[in-house]
């Protein structure tokens, strides 16, 4: 079966999304520069720039950088003015996905901070406010970025978490798999959390079965 969800995934890239030099080159870049395969598919990566696009986004917070892939798309969603800050743990991913960016024309648009996402959050007042915030980070601490996002947003914002079915894993309250316990008190959250509208939908294709939460401040 994944072998056809792979397949599928090619078609709908050959078909709707076409060659694109600057991503190819990123993903090559990055599985040179030794960084895990675990960007964003290409049909993924569109989806963000529509998303952001229809959002009207200004201003995007994107928390877990890697290489700079979904940066790409992200940035290139941005209208005139506008600007991305995104966050990555590691300076060796941070040094790779400057270069990426740089690649592919979109370095300027980009505000890359290094070092734990929870210290870099911590330190962001006076902030203008994101319009459009993309979280793909380690998962044990999705409830506290989501947080964070609500804090740096306003009404209308909109937030999309990644990763959140882990090929069914989600079930499991017995798990002692950290990332689906955090992914569980994520859904916890915002089963309770009166600031946003949320939903999340599963996935199937080249990242196998997964899916992502797409949620709006009210």
């Amino acid at each position: 079966m994944g072998e056809r969800w792979q397949a599928v995934d090619d078609y709908i890239a050959g078909k709707l999304l076409g060659a694109d030099d600057a991503l190819a080159a990123t993903l090559a870049n990055n599985a040179a520069n030794g960084l895990p395969p675990i960007d964003v598919s290409a049909a993924q990566g569109k989806m963000l720039f529509l998303l952001a696009q229809t959002a009207g986004a200004k201003n995007i917070l994107e928390i877990g950088t890697l290489g700079g892939y979904s940066t790409i798309w992200l940035a290139r969603a941005l209208p005139e003015g506008g600007r991305l800050v995104t966050l990555e743990l590691e300076a060796h991913h941070a040094d790779v996905a400057r270069a990426n960016l740089e690649r592919a024309g979109v370095g300027g648009l980009v505000d890359i901070r290094v070092g734990p996402a929870s210290d870099t959050l911590a330190a962001m007042t006076g902030e203008t406010a994101f319009d459009f915030v993309f979280i793909d980070a380690d998962k044990q601490n999705n409830v506290h970025y989501v947080r964070e996002a609500i804090r740096l947003g306003r009404a209308g914002t909109t937030i999309v978490v990644d990763n959140v079915v882990r090929e069914g894993g989600v079930l499991d309250g017995d798990s002692d798999d950290e990332r689906i316990v955090g992914t569980r008190a994520l859904f916890d959250m915002l089963s309770a959390e009166p600031r946003l509208d949320a939903t999340a939908v599963q996935t199937v294709g080249a990242k196998k079965w997964d899916g992502f939460v797409l949620a709006r401040v009210r």
